[in-house]
C-alpha cells in the first residue's frame, strides 16, 4: 500500500494582528515585511489619483453631455457649485475600496482592521459619537457667534440664507456622499497612515502628527484654517487610538462636514467653501470649544462602556 505524504498546510492569506495589540498596531501581523506599507502606500496612492481623476473626468464630460457650463477658474470644473461638490465629494469617496483593497491584497490582513481592533465597525458605538458630534458641533458655532458679537463682527457674514430652492440640492448632495468622502478620508489618515507608522514604531504619536500633517497639507487652508484642520487631524488620531478604532473619527467628520457645507450652501458661499482658503480667526473659539468637549465626553463614554482598546 503507497503512503503519500501529508500535504502541507496552506497559509491563511489575511492574518490578523496577535490579540492585545493596539489599534496603531494591527498591521504588525507576522506577515508583516519592511516593503508591505510602503508599497502599500505608494499603491493606494496611485489608485487614489487615478480614481479621483477618472471621477472628475467622467464628471466633467457627463456634465458637458447635458449642457453644464463650464467654469471658468482650475478650482472650479463648473459654474454650478453643487455639481462641484458631486464631484468633488465623489472623487474622495472612491478611495475607500483602494484603502481596503491594498489592506487585504498586500498587507494580508482583514479590511476591517482599519475600521477598529474588533475588525469592524462599531456602529452602535458611532451612533453615540455621532449624538454628541451634533451636540458639540452646535455649541462650536454657538461660540462662533459669541466671538463674532463680542469681537464687533457682523453676524451677517457667518449666516446667511438663499432660500430652500437653492438650499435644498446642495443638503441632498451633502447628506448622500459626505458620509463616504469623510469616512474615505479617515480611513487613509487615521487608518491607513497611522497604521503603517504602527507597523514599524510601537509609539503612536509619530504616526498621529505625520499622518496630520498630509491630512493638512491634502487641504488648501490658509493662515489660521490649518491651525484648525492640524487640530482637528491630530485629535481625531488621538481618539482613534484611545479608542481603538476611527467610530469617533468618522462621526465627527462627518458631522463637521455637513454642517460646513450646509452652513455655506445656505448662506450662498459655497463655491468660496469649495476653494477652502483662509477662515477669520474667530472660528478657532468654535475648534477649541468643539474638539475640547467631543474629546472630554467620548472618551469618558468610552471608559464607562468598556469600549475595546485592543483586539481580542
Amino acid at each position: 500500500m503507497d503512503h503519500f505524504p501529508p500535504s502541507p498546510r496552506h497559509e491563511p492569506w489575511m492574518v490578523p494582528a496577535p490579540p492585545g495589540s493596539r489599534y496603531d498596531l494591527l498591521a504588525r501581523t507576522r506577515l508583516h515585511a519592511w516593503w508591505r506599507p510602503v508599497l502599500g502606500t505608494a499603491a493606494g496612492l496611485a489608485g487614489l489619483m487615478l480614481a479621483g481623476l477618472a471621477v472628475i473626468l467622467g464628471g466633467a464630460t457627463l456634465g458637458v453631455i447635458v449642457g453644464a457650463e463650464m467654469g471658468g477658474s482650475e478650482e472650479q470644473i463648473f459654474t454650478d457649485p453643487v455639481l462641484d461638490l458631486g464631484i468633488n465629494l465623489l472623487s474622495i469617496a472612491v478611495v475607500l475600496p483602494i484603502v481596503y483593497g491594498v489592506v487585504a491584497w498586500i498587507q494580508r490582513r482583514p479590511p476591517g482592521t482599519l475600521s477598529s481592533v474588533v475588525g469592524r465597525l462599531r456602529w452602535r458605538w458611532m451612533a453615540r459619537c455621532t449624538a454628541v458630534a451634533i451636540g458639540v458641533v452646535v455649541l462650536g458655532q454657538a461660540a462662533v457667534a459669541v466671538t463674532y458679537v463680542a469681537t464687533g463682527e457682523d453676524l451677517g457674514e457667518l449666516f446667511g440664507w438663499v432660500g430652500w430652492e437653492r438650499f435644498l440640492p446642495v443638503l441632498v448632495v451633502t447628506l448622500l456622499l459626505v458620509p463616504f468622502q469623510a469616512a474615505a478620508e479617515e480611513y487613509v489618515f487615521r487608518g491607513w497612515l497611522i497604521q503603517a507608522f504602527g507597523a514599524f514604531l510601537s509609539n503612536p504619536w509619530p504616526g498621529i502628527l505625520l499622518s496630520t500633517a498630509a491630512f493638512t497639507a491634502v487641504h488648501a487652508y490658509v493662515d489660521w484654517g490649518i491651525v484648525d484642520v492640524f487640530a482637528f487631524g491630530a485629535l481625531m488620531g488621538w481618539l482613534a487610538v484611545r479608542t481603538g478604532g476611527l467610530e469617533a473619527a468618522i462621526a465627527l467628520h462627518v458631522v463637521n462636514n455637513v454642517l460646513a457645507f450646509g452652513v455655506s450652501g445656505a448662506d450662498g458661499s459655497l463655491p468660496e467653501a469649495l476653494k477652502q482658503g483662509s477662515v477669520p480667526w474667530q472660528t478657532l473659539a468654535g475648534t477649541v470649544v468643539q474638539l475640547g468637549l467631543y474629546a472630554i465626553v467620548v472618551l469618558a463614554m468610552a471608559k464607562r462602556r468598556r469600549i475595546e482598546t485592543v483586539s481580542p
